[in-house]
């Protein structure tokens, strides 16, 4: 009798289980709906700004008198950023290392001011052509849509407080997945990145999301992946060394990457005027505009061009667009550094690929490129099986797994033996000490 009673109470517990599983499964569609729509309407905005942007330099470069105009274009537009984060501070910078600390119960983000600031100022700071992506703002913003979905629909018990954030995290998958059409990849980040732990039900409303907002961006801007590449070769097994010293060299590089963020974050910091912060990256990038457009935004056009470009001018193009995010990221304009990070990860495979073949190598260059993305997301993010898939997303699926798993594995653990903190820890870290001292 006795057993029967506690069979009825397990399948009763099971069924109450199943019945929230499919609950949270059906909000994570609608939230993923509505931060894939928010993500696209960013990402599509910034193809415009982008078509924009183009034609400013073309009419610049036909009409000097233009010049000094858009200077001060760009000085407006630092100034409305500058109050922008004044109004919604939580806005600067990528915005994932606000949503994990929101996650942890750190931070507490008002959702409908970070909405619309964080789309304002991303939209000023990227279309202008700082040194930023896109994947940041679309990973803030979809997590603030799965707030404010939250916080219409629920009653804020402790309970409605989990599911808040459960919620916060389909939108946060949502948005990296809309970004870059890489639903996977979506999924992953926020296991791997943002929770750093795994549940069922957390997965299932992950991917729910993620692979609804995937469906509205592929609506929108088709079914292409983001890069475009020749057809990868799969690497002979006796070519794998050359693997395991790319991850070590984008080990090290990782490293010195987070390091050069913290530096000139502390640098900007003696600067007490937000204004003169931004307009140091904003008038950069108007110089840059007429100077050597292609380092303009988050660069990924070069991509497509390492194959074809001589180890000099690869060389210039890597410390340029390097200085040049470091001083558009610290200055704490709202951007994402996933897109700029992985094309200093293509540029530094491309010279990689380069140095072998002048001491009689036979590696390709494409693989070099897909390689050197890998390791560099790995070694700077800490994700390495985010970077994996994320890479096999947005390349359409051409790269070779093994060697890319492999890269990503050596850079990981180059970066750790040598006690790098993975930069959106780091970021956190910064930002709570900085609130904490306010």
């Amino acid at each position: 009798m006795r057993q029967k009673k506690t069979r009825g109470k397990t399948a009763q517990i099971g069924q109450r289980l199943g019945c929230f599983r499919y609950r949270l499964v059906a909000q994570g569609i609608v939230v993923g709906a509505a931060a894939g729509l928010v993500a696209v309407l960013f990402r599509y905005i910034l193809q415009q700004a982008g078509v924009l942007l183009q034609e400013a330099v073309d009419f610049g470069a036909r009409h000097p008198w233009f010049i000094p105009v858009w200077f001060a274009v760009l000085l407006a537009a630092a100034k409305l950023v500058a109050l922008l984060l004044r109004w919604e501070p939580l806005i600067s910078g990528s915005g994932i290392p606000q949503v994990e600390g929101e996650l942890e119960g750190e931070l507490e983000q008002k959702w409908w001011r970070v909405l619309l600031a964080k789309l304002a100022g991303g939209l000023l700071c990227i279309g202008a052509g700082l040194s930023l992506g896109r994947e940041g703002p679309s990973i803030q913003l979809g997590a603030m849509a799965g707030k404010g979905f939250a916080r219409l629909t629920g009653k804020f018990t402790l309970r409605e407080k989990e599911e808040e954030r459960l919620l916060i995290t389909c939108g946060a998958g949502a948005g990296l997945a809309a970004a870059f059409n890489a639903p996977l990849a979506g999924v992953l980040f926020v296991l791997e990145e943002l929770h750093k732990r795994f549940c069922l039900e957390m997965l299932l409303a992950t991917m729910a999301s993620a692979i609804t907002a995937d469906w509205i961006s592929r609506c929108v801007f088709g079914l292409a992946p983001v890069f475009s590449f020749p057809m990868a070769q799969e690497l002979p097994l006796q070519q794998y060394w050359a693997v395991l010293l790319l991850g070590v060299v984008l080990g090290l590089l990782g490293v010195f990457y987070n390091a050069c963020v913290s530096w000139v974050q502390a640098l900007y910091d003696k600067i007490p005027w937000m204004f003169v912060r931004l307009a140091i990256a904003f008038l950069l990038a108007g110089a840059l505009v007429f100077l050597w457009a292609d380092v303009l935004g988050s660069g990924h056009q070069l991509i497509g061009k390492v194959g074809g470009t001589a180890w000099l001018v690869l060389l210039a193009l890597f410390a340029v667009k390097f200085v040049f995010s470091m001083l558009s990221f610290g200055s704490g304009a709202p951007g994402g550094i996933f897109l700029p990070l992985l094309v200093l990860g293509a540029l530094a495979g491309g010279l990689f690929c380069q140095g072998i073949q002048a001491l009689g190598g036979d590696l390709a260059v494409q693989n070099c490129v897909i390689l050197g993305m890998a390791g560099a997301f790995a070694a700077i993010v800490r994700s390495p099986i985010t970077g994996t898939i994320l890479i096999g997303e947005m390349t359409g699926w051409v790269c070779p797994l093994p060697a890319v798993a492999l890269v990503s594995l050596t850079a990981y653990l180059t970066a750790d033996l040598l006690g790098a903190q993975p930069i959106y820890d780091q970021l956190l870290c910064r930002l709570l000490k900085k609130r904490a001292g306010n």
